[in-house]
């Protein structure tokens, strides 16, 4: 089992927002700016009004690798980790594993969207290629 994140007040949201299926990302109230990691303060106008939203679950893929290394007991290898240009929050990247079809056949400017894995009362995030099945079934 890997390790899991701990629930913080400014985290919370995203780590949990999987249950209800939707990608929740922090912005400020007062410029706007969307902020990932969460934080309690906004690094742009430094007001500590920030709320959580849900954003698309889609967006493209900024850069991936392709994961060889079993980091923990009974991890399957190989897997795709993805970084991924999140739709509806300009300047925020999501890294992730990518389930699904082939692991090196993922590639930079693929269109993901987003599914969560539950593990112990918080939703982890997998992308998966759109048009491609999330099981690994293809297109």
């Amino acid at each position: 089992m890997r390790p899991l994140p701990e629930l913080t007040a400014e985290s919370s949201a995203f780590w949990t927002g999987g249950e209800r299926g939707d990608l929740m990302i922090a912005f400020c109230d007062a410029c706007a700016r969307a902020i990932h990691p969460p934080q309690v303060v906004c690094p742009t106008c430094l007001s500590r009004s920030v709320t959580a939203r849900a954003v698309a679950g889609t967006g493209t893929v900024y850069t991936c690798t392709v994961n060889h290394q079993p980091w923990v007991p009974d991890m399957q290898v190989p897997f795709a980790i993805a970084v991924v240009d999140v739709d509806g929050a300009p300047g925020i990247r999501v890294t992730a594993p990518v389930t699904g079809g082939d692991p090196a056949a993922v590639r930079i400017g693929q269109r993901m969207a987003i599914r969560f894995e539950p593990a112990d009362g918080v939703w982890l995030p997998l992308w998966h290629r759109l048009g491609h099945d999330p099981d690994g079934e293809g297109a």
